[in-house]
Formats: structure tokens, C-alpha cells, sequence
């Protein structure tokens, strides 16, 4: 005697779960993507209502806190460590803009300080951030 066998089937993956984890894993990234600031240095730029100069293809760019701190690459600098981040760009000083971007309660002296050391190195291309006047 014969018996009737139901045709088996085969066994397959859902791949529902996986597509709902990936896509819950993709939003979660985004949102928390758009949390994230600069890390490091709080500068507050002063405002100006002058225009903006054209931007050189290559800049120095040197932080100045509101306590007098001097950061280059988020990295805390002293006085004699910024003379040698300038004497190594120093064979590109004409080609080169020293952009100061200096915090607005920051000390006048030691902006006029950084902004000579960089005029002594052989920069002649100076440049203090500020920040578009809200009209």
C-alpha cells in the first residue's frame, strides 16, 4: 500500500527581519549623525559687516580661545610650538594665508602677538575670522 506524501517543502530564509534590523540600524546612524558638532574648541567669532575675502588654496588655520589657549589641528599649542608649525610652512609663506581665528572675548595683545610671529616668519597673507553680521 502506497501512502500519499504531502510534497515537502523547501526550507527557505525570511530575509523580512534582516531588511527591518539594516533599516532600523540606517535611521538610527542618520539621526545620530546629525548630533554630532565639532568637538574640541568652543571660538565664538566676532561680527563684522565687511565682505569676505577670497580663500587661498592653502591655510594655516590657528585657533585663539577665550582663555588665551592656541590650538592647531584641535591639538593645544604653546607659544614656541606655533613658531614650529610656522617655520615648517615657512617655504610656502607667500602661497600661504595664516588664517586666525580667534574668539571674540579673547585678549587683543595676544592676537596682536600670533599675528607678528606669523609676520616675522615670512607671511604676508594674514587673515582674522569673523563671523556675517545678522542684519
Amino acid at each position: 500500500m502506497s501512502f500519499l506524501r504531502k510534497p515537502q517543502e523547501e526550507p527557505r530564509i525570511d530575509m523580512t527581519p534582516m531588511v527591518d534590523v539594516v533599516f532600523l540600524l540606517l535611521i538610527f546612524f542618520m539621526i545620530s549623525t546629525t548630533f554630532v558638532e565639532t568637538p574640541g574648541i568652543s571660538i565664538k567669532l566676532p561680527e563684522s559687516s565687511s565682505q569676505m575675502a577670497d580663500r587661498e588654496p592653502k591655510e594655516i588655520k590657528i585657533y585663539l580661545s577665550r582663555e588665551g589657549d592656541i590650538y592647531f589641528h584641535d591639538k593645544k599649542i604653546s607659544l614656541d610650538d606655533y613658531r614650529g608649525v610656522l617655520a615648517q610652512h615657512q617655504s610656502e609663506a607667500e602661497r600661504t594665508t595664516v588664517l586666525l581665528l580667534a574668539d571674540q572675548d579673547s585678549r587683543h595683545g595676544k592676537v596682536v602677538t600670533l599675528m607678528d610671529l606669523a609676520r616675522d616668519a615670512g607671511f604676508v597673507k594674514l587673515a582674522i575670522a569673523t563671523e556675517q553680521r545678522k542684519k
